[in-house]
């Protein structure tokens, strides 16, 4: 394993944390207005962390 496997894990790991925290900071009635379910916070989460 190189150094380039390493920063795109973490990279990819920091993304899915920040975006389960901030779209857990969000009301369920905020998240209905977006279209998002609570359930689907890891999901959405994981596809941003797979396009980082």
């Amino acid at each position: 394993m190189n150094l380039s496997f390493f920063r795109r894990y973490f990279r990819a790991r920091n993304v899915y944390w920040n975006v389960v925290r901030e779209l857990s900071y969000y009301t369920d009635r905020e998240l209905h207005d977006l279209g998002i379910d609570r359930a689907d916070i890891p999901e959405i989460a994981q596809a941003a962390a797979h396009e980082a």
